[in-house]
């Protein structure tokens, strides 16, 4: 009876022994998150910027910049258009903090730096458990694509008419010369 406790309190012992080692070895779920980290953005400490190895996580891989005009307006075009370098760099940090593919990190990117304060309202509420906006197919849809265009293409053809009529007519200097005489400054 005396072994056959003793047997039966080691066996408990070890298994005991067995399961709390375990708990200080890495879960299955962490090391597949870790391997997915490894190919994400990293920052280079020496060039002080962010980048990656992966070819579909690279500047040009996901939209260009007609894409964030269509997503988010001009604001994001603009900033594509005349500084390339430090939007990619805000979308690798973005990649690498969020853990996104490309696409998703240069919708959000694209919202943020169109409306900053909305942006940032969407973020808390969708961490407070609201639904999650997807900002890399936002205005993408076909009949959407196509009133932008057709916005877009109304608005330049305006602007484009008033400035090159009021360089021809020269509208503008007639209209300050009348405004200097009401004025009585002529």
């Amino acid at each position: 009876m005396y072994t056959m406790t003793k047997s039966i309190l080691s066996s408990v012992f070890i298994a005991a022994l067995i399961g709390c080692s375990s708990a200080f070895a890495p879960s299955s779920s962490s090391v597949i998150r870790e391997t997915s980290l490894s190919m994400s953005p990293r920052f280079d400490k020496t060039s002080q910027k962010w980048f990656t190895d992966d070819p579909e996580e690279m500047a040009g891989s996901s939209y260009g910049p007609i894409g964030s005009l269509y997503r988010a307006g001009p604001k994001p075009f603009f900033t594509r258009i005349f500084n390339p370098d430090t939007y990619d760099q805000a979308v690798l940090k973005y990649m690498a903090q969020d853990g996104c593919d490309r696409k998703e990190a240069q919708g959000n990117m694209d919202a943020f730096l169109e409306n900053p304060q909305d942006w940032g309202f969407q973020k808390v509420s969708e961490q407070n458990g609201a639904y999650k906006k997807d900002y890399a197919n936002a205005n993408m849809e076909p009949k959407q694509v196509i009133l932008t265009t057709v916005w877009g293409v109304g608005v330049i053809y305006f602007l484009g008419s008033l400035i090159y009529n009021g360089i021809q007519d020269q509208i503008l200097v007639g209209s300050f010369h009348r405004t200097m005489e009401l004025l009585g400054m002529e």
